[in-house]
């Protein structure tokens, strides 16, 4: 009697639950691919990762600002800022690459959303506040990760919705148009800190103690509270239009991808990619501060919360555009030229920033910069055009997870460089990469791009 009646009530729950997950889902098969749903799912999914990448840069936009109000922080500090959002972004992506399979799409999306407004409430208080410890900043800046570490169980999950044929253009669009977060925040950012939001007259704005505008008024808190809205509608998008789809495995059962070795050789072309691409898009307005500000021994008036946006932003377009040309033409060409690319522009940075003098060395430090960030976007779309084609799918729905974890810890280990190197020391950290950018195109030619190669993709 007790057994059939806890029969009869689980039997309502498991239908109730099951309307949220696809049945007979197979993206490669015409008809029965529902490609209506599936580009909801790449819509919906995009627009919480922006807001994911908007939460994971914050710090970076919020950095450059804080000594202004008086915090008492040094350059080695900032840098700290800037890069503790991608360890925790590394360490949360390994966390992610599971999830999809685990509590499926619509839940994944929807709590993440809704944790995104975690990191932002806390920066929008403790900026308030000049005498804020450093712990609690750095704290918060580690929470922002959480942005970031979304990004491998969204890509993981969109690359179930579609076809093979499509997987580039899919991945390209969501990777690309979520990147652009990076670039919004740190465009959007400085002319939010402009004005007050929302009518809110019983929050006073914050005066600048040093710089070149003393006195004035600013409202750097905007940065994190204009955001908030916007995830609470990406959540309730999420739960009311997002379906799951019928692949499941436990976590151990997905520890297989360790014993494919492209998931590795992936890895090094993505942290080339990806990696460097996120880490100088992280402290591009820093870099451009002590190395060419008036922080720096050349004293020039630039302020690198000016054009901290144009190097994810370009980056971005990139990336969201080259999906057709990647379906088109393979991945694997367009991940060498990027590394190729990549290794002779960062090349160049190390030149110039040996012995920078004046205006010249700053413009052909910021020609060569935005063009390595070109390169990047190149090489962002081709890598994940490669591993839905030269793996099985749920191994590359992993693999996407564990290559982006790993790269995502670009913007710690940037910024952890280049405050252990110094303005001095920066054209070093500049040659090293360019080295390590000509070692990984020699393995994707090897391995995908060469005519002949073991797994063309």
């Amino acid at each position: 009697m007790t057994t059939s009646h806890a029969e009869s009530s689980a039997a309502p729950a498991e239908k109730q639950a099951s309307k949220y997950v696809l049945q007979d889902w197979e993206p490669n098969n015409p008809e029965k691919w529902d490609s209506k749903l599936a580009w909801r799912t790449l819509t919906i999914t995009t627009y919480s990762l922006i807001l994911g990448f908007c939460v994971w840069f914050l710090p970076s936009a919020i950095a450059p600002k804080l000594t202004l109000l008086g915090f008492n922080l040094s350059a080695s500090q900032l840098y700290w800022l800037t890069a503790l959002p991608g360890l925790a972004a590394g360490l949360l992506r390994l966390v992610y690459m599971f999830l999809p399979p685990v509590i499926g799409t619509r839940k994944m999306v929807g709590i993440t959303s809704l944790l995104f407004v975690i990191p932002m409430l806390g920066w929008f208080y403790v900026v308030q506040d000049n005498t804020t410890p450093y712990w609690v900043l750095l704290t918060l800046a580690f929470m922002c990760g959480i942005g970031s570490g979304a990004f491998s169980g969204y890509m993981a999950s969109t690359g179930y919705f579609f076809p093979k044929r499509l997987s580039g253009t899919a991945l390209g669009l969501q990777g690309g148009i979520g990147n652009l977060g990076m670039s919004v925040i740190q465009l959007v950012g400085p002319i939010l800190m402009g004005f007050s939001l929302f009518g809110m007259t019983w929050l006073a704005p914050q005066k600048q103690v040093s710089g070149d505008h003393v006195g004035e008024h600013i409202w750097v808190y905007n940065a994190a509270e204009f955001f908030i809205p916007w995830c609470i509608l990406a959540a309730i998008l999420a739960f009311i239009y997002l379906r799951d789809v019928p692949v499941k495995a436990n976590i151990k059962q997905q520890l297989d991808i360790f014993s494919n070795p492209n998931t590795w050789y992936m890895t090094i072309l993505y942290v080339m990619t990806f990696g460097l691409f996120s880490g100088f898009s992280a402290v591009f307005g820093l870099l451009i501060n002590n190395q060419f500000g008036r922080a720096s021994s050349i004293g020039l008036p630039v302020l690198g919360a000016t054009f901290a946006f144009l190097g994810p932003l370009i980056g971005s377009i990139i990336r969201m555009s080259w999906g057709p040309f990647c379906d088109r033409m393979g991945g694997a060409i367009w991940t060498f030229i990027s590394g190729i690319g990549m290794a002779i522009t960062l090349g160049g940075i190390a030149w110039v920033l040996y012995n920078p003098k004046g205006w010249t060395d700053f413009y052909i430090f910021m020609a060569l910069m935005l063009l390595m960030f070109l390169f990047s976007g190149f090489g962002n779309a081709g890598t994940f055009k490669q591993m839905p084609m030269i793996m099985p799918a749920r191994q590359a729905g992993g693999a996407i997870g564990f290559t982006s974890a790993i790269a995502s810890l670009g913007p710690f280990l940037v910024g952890v460089a280049l405050s252990a190197v110094g303005a001095k020391g920066a054209w070093t950290f500049f040659l090293g990469c360019a080295i390590f950018c000509l070692l990984a195109s020699a393995l994707c030619w090897r391995q995908y791009a060469r005519k002949g190669a073991p797994f063309p993709g």
